[in-house]
């Protein structure tokens, strides 16, 4: 009798976790990176919707899957480190805001080609670069007109050209500034007619950008946070693209954080603080079909924020062919 209640209660909780990962397309499977502050969990979850590897984090606003098979997340707003999953095992860490009496958080970073590791500082508005021992090697100053440590930057990505692509949130501005901080190219993500309103949900409303992707034709892709949306803008500075907050069938967008564009085009964009109506985590083609939803709101809450897609029915995505 035991033996059968605990198979039955195996089955059900197998069977819950799985249903999360909800693939419009049945074909459509994926395994991806995922982190909640309101549940401190980072997480790498498998195909079948079933947690691989999970840590323990507080406040999270970037992560990333690198090519050894480590993660590089953040347990806190200064704290950034490089992770085994096999073992948990720290293999690298770095802790921000050594050199000032300033606040500092970080809401950026991204390890580079050369083996350095970019770390974003918003209060001090700069972007460093730190070598393999922990050592800044070079340091990028951001024009912010008024630093704040919780405000100055989201997600911050090297280009092809060695510059960087910086959504500056609290000013709803996306910059491109090259090695020296000259800013190249500027767009001021625009309100749409619609007033500020206050919030984190959909009923809140504003332009505080939280990411930035440099497309392959040279169109930057923007996900406006709390302005509900994802635009597709020319380096004239023309919308040529958008997905609005009620698009979707049986979808709003809320808090549109985290954006990667997978080898066959398609769009994966995070939907934060949406409630746990809405997915947390959305795929769409671009023609605005959806293809893939996940919805979890057991194991992650209302602030999954940063979600990167790893592999598609077995087959490991290349980092060289997908943008994020």
């Amino acid at each position: 009798m035991v033996r059968i209640f605990l198979l039955t209660l195996y089955v059900t909780c197998v069977v819950a976790v799985t249903d999360f990962a909800n693939a419009k397309d049945p074909q459509v499977q994926h395994s991806f990176l995922t982190a909640d502050s309101s549940k401190q969990t980072i997480a790498i979850i498998n195909e079948d919707g079933l947690p691989k590897w999970t840590h323990k984090i507080g406040p999270l606003h970037d992560l990333h899957f690198l090519s050894n098979g480590n993660v590089l997340f953040q347990t806190n707003w200064k704290r950034i480190v490089e992770v085994n999953p096999a073992t948990d095992e720290v293999v690298w860490e770095f802790q921000a805001g050594q050199d000032t009496d300033k606040k500092v958080e970080v809401h950026a970073f991204e390890r580079l080609k050369n083996g350095n590791t970019m770390v974003v500082e918003s209060g001090t508005s700069q972007i460093l670069e730190v070598d393999p021992h922990g050592k800044v090697v070079h340091t990028i100053p951001l024009q912010v007109k008024q630093p704040h440590a919780h405000r100055d930057t989201r997600l911050v990505r090297t280009l092809e050209n060695g510059n960087y692509l910086v959504c500056h949130e609290g000013e709803g501005l996306v910059r491109e500034y090259n090695r020296d901080g000259k800013i190249i190219w500027e767009y001021e993500v625009p309100l749409f007619g619609e007033q500020p309103r206050d919030g984190h949900g959909v009923e809140a409303y504003g332009n505080q950008c939280f990411a930035a992707l440099r497309l392959k034709n040279g169109n930057t892709l923007v996900s406006t946070g709390n302005g509900h949306r994802v635009i597709e803008v020319t380096p004239e500075k023309k919308v040529v693209w958008s997905l609005d907050q009620n698009e979707l069938p049986g979808i709003q967008l809320a808090w549109v954080t985290t954006l990667q564009v997978l080898p066959n085009g398609n769009i994966v964009l995070g939907n934060c603080h949406a409630g746990p109506d809405n997915p947390q985590v959305i795929e769409i083609t671009k023609d605005k079909q959806i293809v893939w939803t996940f919805h979890d709101f057991n194991r992650f809450g209302n602030a999954l924020t940063n979600t990167q897609i790893l592999s598609t029915n077995g087959e490991k995505i290349d980092p060289k062919h997908t943008i994020r």
